[in-house]
């Protein structure tokens, strides 16, 4: 062992192969916790060597502890992560004689035999894909997966957040069975408000077996950011600023939506910048095309939605750009850590609002992030839908399971929980049929689940319908069908897509696929989108700003002129003793700030009055009257907000589930009576 913990030759390698004179915090602190095999939640900000601080002492045990065999998974929740990590993870494992391997949807057959064949000590992947081998009758799951000792989970967050945590943990336990140990667990983040709960979170079962646990942080100081406040009014005006700010420097734009960051990069690029675009309906060759070049160039800019916000490597950047606000105070902490990675400079981040709503939700934000506010990191509840997924995946897995003993797969863990109703009614229903003491999979899965081999019961998340677009045979992306004609002879604005503009001259939807020509006038395109639920917490904020309250950023000329209007044209809104509640002719506005979640809380508990009532995230308008009276009997405390009977269909596995318990568990996921509480006992004003 070397003087700082770890083998002597990763040691030799990070001074001699790296040039590193010592590790960082992170990495030191690291290495005595995860060598003694706890289970370990490493916290850093981006680019603070999370990686190296897991990776480092797990090839440290593997050699001192002379592991033979696939022992390590290595997960994260973007395919181009993967691929980002594996010249990184190979030049690693090369230095101590061991080897790396990457496997998921884009990996081909050829690849995938030979891991097969001669499986890597480590393995690169998606949660979809190590359930996609455990249920593939082409891996010898049980000999493959028997040697596992410890799993890393980058971005492990982003899973706990969603139901892609449910479902990684599920699968976690079934390979813990498998390989009959605990398997230890390293999770990565860069943002948490609430390190040791989600640590607890990834602990699965193995809290109940002992397995000894530590939330290790950075403890390097980090100078405070140089963060900036400004009200464009557009799009267009934001490309044209940008077209004039940071000439010679690589910029980073953050958009809400693709379509936005579609537009913005054509405004970019008429105005001769250099320009690259990045989000999910690109093509997989198009964004690596894009993010390649923007991390070998200088003098531009690349464009993205949330893909860029997680540990994907594209180079040093210059400035960070936020086009309007993101929703979340973590998903800023996240921007924000793309910045300031080289020795002498600043993190560094420039609002640029388009609209006055965009204007008022990032001084809200920016106030919160001030406060040193982020986000908790809470599991969706009740997983149910997942809980059915894995009885069913469990049938694939093993051909058949028994009756009595199928808990002994997942240990008692959470995800689990109240899968007894759940497997009650797959037998009910015939998703599963007994085969004597055991149960396999029924007629009803096969027509649910059974196209492409089950292939849909191994993603826990439903992806939208999207029509592929392709320039001759190369593919550019995909599109919504909204964004499309029924007949292209109706005629349509040009596509916009990567950036440019296209003709549409062919639409199969039939093979959902579009033909186009490039086209020089400006084009246009949609995708679905939804109502936003905003967190209590940063619509709250929103109203500290109506009230008064500056977030300590630099606010420009025009962001200061747009704050004292906008607080100007809501001062009727907001009332710094309570809540305001507008009567007219028409009915009665409240202005709660309470967020969409509690608002539609607070209106299931109103009973009949609410029957036509509607909200978003500041208000609830009533076309009939309301009295004080009324908020302060609405009962929030048993009640659950109304779900539309078609909410369910976006519930993956719903179709697994009864009706009633599947719309249940999206009430309760939507929920937010501490929220609806808190709006019913203020002091509410009536003008």
């Amino acid at each position: 062992m070397g003087a700082a913990g770890l083998h002597a030759a990763i040691e030799y390698h990070v001074v001699n192969s790296l040039g590193w004179p010592s590790l960082r915090p992170l990495q030191e602190a690291s290495i005595g916790p995860i060598r003694s095999g706890a289970d370990c939640l490493l916290v850093a900000p981006t680019a603070g060597g999370k990686t190296e601080a897991a990776v480092f002492p797990l090839l440290s045990n593997m050699m001192d502890d002379s592991w033979r065999g696939f022992t390590v998974i290595y997960v994260t929740p973007l395919k181009a992560l993967l691929n980002n990590l594996l010249p990184r993870l190979d030049k690693y494992t090369e230095w101590v004689g061991r080897r790396v391997a990457l496997w998921h949807g884009d990996v081909g057959v050829g690849d995938r035999r030979r891991i097969l064949a001669d499986p890597p000590d480590i393995l690169l992947t998606t949660p979809e894909s190590l359930e996609a081998m455990l249920v593939s009758r082409r891996v010898s799951h049980h000999q493959f997966f028997r040697s596992i000792r410890a799993i890393v989970v980058d971005e492990v967050h982003s899973f706990a957040a969603s139901d892609r945590g449910w479902h990684l943990l599920a699968v976690l336990e079934r390979l813990q069975r498998i390989a009959d140990r605990p398997i230890q667990r390293i999770g990565l983040s860069a943002t948490l408000g609430n390190p040791e709960s989600v640590l607890q979170w990834l602990q699965g079962a193995n809290r109940s077996r002992g397995v000894q646990a530590e939330v290790v942080r950075d403890s390097s100081m980090i100078s405070a950011p140089d963060v900036t406040l400004d009200y464009v009014g557009s799009l267009e005006n934001s490309a044209e600023v940008l077209s004039r700010l940071f000439v010679g420097e690589k910029r980073l734009v953050f958009c809400q939506a693709r379509a936005q960051a579609e537009e913005l990069a054509f405004e970019l690029r008429e105005r001769g910048v250099t320009t690259y675009v990045s989000h999910s309906s690109l093509s997989v060759d198009e964004r690596r095309i894009s993010e390649r070049a923007f991390a070998e160039a200088r003098d531009c800019v690349i464009v993205a939605t949330s893909t860029l916000e997680l540990g994907i490597d594209i180079g040093d950047l210059d400035r960070m750009i936020q086009i309007d606000a993101p929703f979340s105070v973590s998903a800023f902490l996240q921007r924000l850590g793309r910045t300031g990675r080289r020795p002498g400079t600043t993190r560094n981040a420039l609002f640029l609002t388009t609209e006055l709503d965009g204007f008022a939700r990032a001084a809200g934000l920016l106030l919160l992030w001030s406060r040193g506010f982020v986000e908790p990191i809470v599991a969706p509840p009740h997983p149910r839908h997942i809980a059915a997924q894995q009885l069913l995946a469990l049938a694939l897995q093993e051909g058949r399971f028994p009756v009595a003993g199928w808990q002994e797969w997942w240990a008692g863990c959470a995800v689990m929980d109240g899968a007894a109703e759940v497997l009650e009614y797959l037998v009910s229903s015939e998703f599963l049929v007994s085969d004597g003491d055991f149960l396999m999979i029924g007629p009803t899965a096969e027509r649910a689940f059974g196209r492409r081999n089950f292939m849909d019961l191994l993603s826990s998340f439903i992806a939208d319908l999207e029509i592929r677009v392709l320039e001759g045979a190369k593919e550019i992306g995909s599109v919504a069908p909204i964004a499309l004609p029924k007949d292209v002879a109706d005629g349509l604005r040009p596509l916009l897509l990567n950036g440019r503009a296209w003709r549409v001259d062919d639409v199969d939807w039939e093979k959902r696929r579009v033909h186009v020509t490039a086209h020089p006038e400006k084009g246009k395109v949609r995708w679905s989108s939804g109502s936003i639920a905003e967190p209590f917490e940063l619509v709250r904020a929103r109203r500290d700003v109506l009230l008064g309250e500056d977030p300590p950023v630099t606010l420009s000329a025009r962001a200061m002129r747009q704050l004292a209007y906008l607080r100007e044209l809501r001062a009727d809104d907001v009332d710094a003793d309570g809540l305001v509640l507008h009567k007219g002719t028409k009915g009665a506005t409240l202005w709660g700030f309470a967020g969409l979640r509690a608002h539609q809380t607070l209106l299931a508990g109103f009973g009949e009055i609410a029957a036509e009532a509607v909200a978003d995230n500041e208000l609830i308008r009533f076309p009939d009257g309301v009295s004080i009276a009324d908020f302060r009997s609405a009962d929030v405390a048993g009640t659950l907000p109304a779900v539309p009977p078609d909410a369910v269909a976006g519930l993956k596995f719903s179709v697994a589930l009864p009706v009633g318990m599947a719309t249940g568990t999206l009430a309760e996921r939507f929920v937010d009576r501490s929220g609806a509480a808190r709006v019913s006992d203020a002091r509410i004003a009536c003008l």
